[in-house]
């Protein structure tokens, strides 16, 4: 046993000794025209693992920088790296890479390849921090990667038509990926996931975008915290995934004949939870959604706050606040097998005698002219016609065609803080 003891701290004290001999001999190699290597991968051809690669101020035309080094990229003042037509402008092969600081512009539209600015292949530890992407196809594209990071940096691109619009931030088959405070803008989707597991999206800004903010498939156990989704195309879309946890997300000014603040499309166990949707055509959309739970959002000056497909069950709604939306709920079928329970509703008229803060009357929040327009969108220009209101009033009272048991038999009095 002593024998045994010995031979572990020896291997202990050698393992030390070879982290403190790496720290005392990693390197720092400096890139630019008034030094010794004047580009990128001249200097990565003698780095060794752990050392650093300061990137002075300039303009960087190179074919394809590839890093198989741990290493460490650093740009002072945002030095240009310019793109090219026919390959990535880096690619990132190795694990425990950092590339901070730099400026990626002008990476060309290729469908063959995929053109990234920043690329990761088959990588884990590594973090990408703090760079600016302008004008790019793709602007970080991550493939078959885990535990890294991708946070504080700068991505946008003034795109016309989808068809020739990479993402901002594109994941494929990664897990354990955090995304966070990332400014996004301009790009067919703002960040795109597909085949992601167990990773994050947290404070990120994605504006402008031409189709989604946020746009994730087949992405199991994430979760999608503090982000604003403003003013893009369609908002966000969650399709074919469960698991999710979406809180304290803003969805704005998301408009158009297709958009959504949030587009929900076979998803189940999932929360929705602490969010605001302001001023989108549709808040939350829901087509073939099981098991989500929708609590504690606000849905304020919408179009429809919430259109509930016939093939969504089991859904439960509580707690939220319906103010100044042209439609709270909107549905295509006749029955309901969801359950809605304490929300403040703003066109409620009823009243609470007892005092309790839950109004005495239940609330019926489809009208019939939402369900007209589901099936017949030229109506619209009806909405604000007297004959409509007589009609709302109507099936109010003697319930024909809207689901009779889609009803709030607990609605709150108050808005809720």
């Amino acid at each position: 046993m002593l024998k045994v003891n010995g031979i572990n701290k020896l291997f202990s004290m050698l393992a030390i000794a070879v982290f403190i001999s790496s720290a005392i001999t990693a390197k720092n190699f400096e890139v630019g025209l008034k030094f010794r290597f004047t580009k990128i991968s001249q200097a990565l051809v003698l780095a060794d693992n752990s050392d650093t690669i300061y990137v002075n101020p300039g303009v960087y035309s190179e074919e394809c920088i590839i890093v198989t080094k741990a290493v460490t990229l650093i740009g002072k003042s945002f030095p240009l790296l310019i793109g090219n037509k026919n390959t990535s402008t880096m690619i990132l092969k190795s694990n425990g890479v950092t590339v901070k600081g730099l400026h990626f512009k002008n990476n060309q539209v290729n469908f063959i390849h995929d053109n990234s600015a920043l690329r990761l292949e088959n990588v884990k530890d590594c973090n990408i921090e703090g760079n600016r992407f302008t004008e790019n196809f793709f602007g970080i594209y991550a493939a078959k990667s885990s535990n890294c990071k991708i946070f504080n940096n700068e991505i946008s691109a003034s795109n016309i038509k989808e068809s020739y619009s990479g993402n901002g931030i594109h994941l494929w088959y990664c897990r354990e990926i955090e995304i966070s405070n990332n400014k996004i803008n301009g790009h067919r989707d703002g960040i795109y996931l597909e085949f992601v597991h167990k990773s994050s999206v947290k404070n990120n800004f994605s504006s402008h975008n031409l189709r989604y903010g946020l746009h994730f498939m087949f992405s199991d156990s994430c979760y999608y915290s503090n982000n604003t989704f403003a003013k893009n195309g369609a908002g966000v879309a969650v399709m074919y995934t469960h698991n999710v946890r979406m809180t304290e997300n803003r969805f704005e000014q998301n408009w158009g004949s297709g958009a959504y603040g949030l587009l929900l499309k076979e998803i189940s166990n999932s929360i929705v939870e602490k969010n605001h949707f302001v001023k989108n055509s549709s808040g939350i959309y829901l087509e073939g959604c099981s098991k989500i739970y929708v609590a504690g959002n606000n849905f304020t000056s919408n179009g429809w706050a919430i259109r509930l497909m016939a093939n969504s069950m089991e859904n439960n709604f509580e707690k939220n606040n319906f103010t100044g939306n042209t439609f709270d709920i909107s549905t295509n079928s006749t029955r309901n097998y969801n359950i809605f329970s304490h929300n403040y509703w703003s066109e409620y008229k009823g009243y609470d005698l007892n005092k309790d803060g839950i109004g005495d009357v239940p609330y019926h929040p489809v009208k019939l002219f939402s369900i007209i327009t589901e099936k017949n969108r030229p109506t619209l220009i009806l909405l604000r016609s007297f004959f409509i209101e007589l009609l709302n009033i109507a099936e109010n009272i003697f319930p024909s065609l809207t689901p009779e048991t889609l009803i709030d038999n607990k609605p709150s009095m108050q808005k809720f803080l």
